[in-house]
């Protein structure tokens, strides 16, 4: 049963992600313009993520910050009034349009609809055995812990959310998430970013 409910959790990630990218075709372009138009730099950020059983991939995003923001400021961190966002890209990141080109990676094969937000390669570097369990499974555009607080949530909870996710796992578990991740972020709008408007981050880069 558990083999069906993969198999159609994979065909349903397919179909609806082509689909979805046929139909925002018009939408992407005009938000690459607007990019272009906004700010230097390339229209999609990509940067190595660990996706399930530590497999690195490299996930498409819209840009929202500027050039080489990552050596810049808080880093790989972010905050809510992040001068390295762009005009454009506070925009994107409120309706989380700018995660949108991850459709792709869906289709791929390396991330899934639904499942654990993806994450660095340093972090993953220091997890618990008990937070790697978040690593069985493929990366999600939408997530348990994404419906329960978003970036809101601290790190523990996220991790308890994600693990939980792996633990009770069900195809018609991702469709009650897809649900409620449209709700949230078309309209309450909430979570984007942390406690304080920065993200939390536990884990220090070495």
């Amino acid at each position: 049963m558990m083999n069906e409910q993969l198999m159609l959790k994979r065909i349903f990630d397919f179909v609806v992600s082509l689909t979805a990218l046929i139909v925002l075709i018009p939408l992407f372009l005009f938000v690459a313009i607007l990019i272009k138009i906004d700010s230097k730099g390339p229209v999609f950020f990509r940067h190595e993520r660990i996706g399930k059983n530590g497999k690195p991939f490299y996930p498409f995003k819209f840009r929202t910050m500027v050039q080489g923001a990552i050596n810049k400021g808080l880093g790989y961190n972010v905050s809510k009034d992040d001068e390295r966002i762009t005009r454009l890209g506070k925009f994107l990141r409120i309706f989380g349009i700018d995660e949108l080109p991850q459709l792709i990676n869906i289709v791929k094969g390396d991330m899934s609809l639904v499942g654990p937000r993806p994450t660095l390669r340093y972090q993953v570097e220091q997890y618990s055995e008990y937070e790697k369990k978040r690593l069985d499974v493929l990366p999600g555009l939408a997530g348990w812990a994404l419906i329960h607080g978003r970036n809101s949530l601290g790190w523990k909870e996220r991790i308890d959310y994600d693990v939980w996710y792996v633990d009770n796992w069900s195809f018609w578990l991702d469709i009650k998430i897809l649900f409620k991740t449209f709700y949230l972020i078309f309209f309450k709008k909430e979570g984007v970013y942390g406690k304080g408007g920065i993200n939390d981050d536990p884990f220090e880069k070495k």
